[in-house]
């Protein structure tokens, strides 16, 4: 398996499939852990690093959750396989930017990733469609406990586990949820929504996390501290109370605009679907932008010229990396722009 075998599939994150699909578009649980035998990254030298990477690699490829992994150097990588892993939500912006050896394993399936010297020693990932934070915790754990038995983590009684951030100490772990909220956006309410989840002490990112924006009306809320909480009452906040909640605003939000501002929704529906169709140079972002309102016209039901599936497809096929991927080369911002556009209109043109 390499990473252009993974241009073949759908992102598991863009599977249109699980609970409250319409809205949550995935979940995202992340486990934090440092060896017990090596300083943190900050301190360690070069050859600790390669020692770190090599012990990891060997005990996270026996985890049957990781059969037939792909196993990529990072380090070795070039920038398109390193955009096209960020692009796919498998690595951190951080890990394809940093220095050093480190490196990630991905499961054939995409729902188990962990990254080796991004931040810490180890983070491992799980991720799937929809509201699955328990199918998603069923994954993780099963790595966690598998890797645990053959490396010694850094642990304290008191602390829990050690991590190179404080805010990651406790439990190391980080639940991410990932949202798309248009009418939330549209009706001018987004912003009550995202304070509301500050006060909780949440944190809201954009489409690739940590330091990015709300592009195309999606967002991640996230747990910021793991200290003083078990896994399981992180997940249950998440999963019972605060995200079935922000589903049912932008549900209230879409069935308001659909009500009393349908000519409103349509006209941003459909416009956006004209412009896909006839621009001849497009940008990632504003394609992000107009792809997030015919995602709202499918979910209502009220965009019909082709489906979710469709869509999910154009969102990964049209990002910077995974276009130069597929053409094999580096590619200037004008040519991806004209390539994008001729991508778009190809594959809808099939779909419809």
């Amino acid at each position: 398996m390499s990473v252009d075998d993974l241009l073949q599939q759908t992102a598991e994150w863009l599977r249109g499939e699980g609970p409250m699909s319409d809205v949550v578009i995935s979940s995202r649980i992340r486990l934090a852990r440092n060896l017990a035998t090596f300083p943190f990254l900050s301190a360690a030298s070069d050859s600790q690093r390669t020692e770190i990477y090599r012990t990891v690699v060997e005990a996270a490829s026996a985890s049957p959750l990781c059969t037939g992994a792909l196993a990529v150097d990072v380090e070795q990588s070039d920038e398109i396989d390193k955009e096209v892993l960020v692009e796919r939500h498998l690595i951190s912006r951080q890990h394809a930017q940093g220095e050093g050896r480190r490196g990630v394993l991905v499961s054939p399936t995409e729902t188990v990733a962990v990254m080796i010297n991004e931040e810490d020693h180890v983070r491992m990932q799980g991720l799937r469609s929809g509201l699955q934070l328990d199918v998603v915790w069923s994954d993780i754990n099963q790595v966690d406990d598998e890797l645990e038995e053959a490396l010694e983590f850094a642990y304290d009684a008191r602390f829990g586990y050690l991590t190179a951030c404080p805010t990651n100490v406790g439990t190391g772990i980080r639940v991410s949820v990932m949202l798309h909220l248009p009418a939330l956006k549209m009706t001018q309410e987004i912003d009550r929504v995202v304070r509301a989840a500050q006060d909780m002490r949440l944190a809201v990112r954009g489409l690739y996390g940590e330091g990015t924006e709300a592009v195309g009306d999606f967002y991640q809320i996230s747990n910021q501290t793991t200290l003083g909480k078990s896994e399981q009452q992180i997940m249950d906040d998440f999963g019972e109370n605060i995200i079935p909640k922000v589903v049912e605003y932008e549900r209230t939000a879409r069935d308001a605009l659909a009500a009393k501002r349908s000519y409103l929704l349509d006209d941003r529906i459909w416009r956006a679907y004209g412009v896909l169709r006839a621009a001849r140079v497009i940008g990632s972002e504003e394609t992000l932008h107009l792809l997030s309102h015919v995602r709202l016209g499918i979910n209502t039901g009220r965009f019909d010229p082709f489906g979710i599936e469709t869509l999910n497809d154009l969102l990964m096929s049209t990002q910077p990396a995974h276009l130069q991927k597929a053409h094999g080369q580096t590619l200037g911002g004008e040519e991806r722009g004209r390539l994008r556009a001729e991508l778009l209109q190809e594959r809808m043109a099939q779909a419809e």
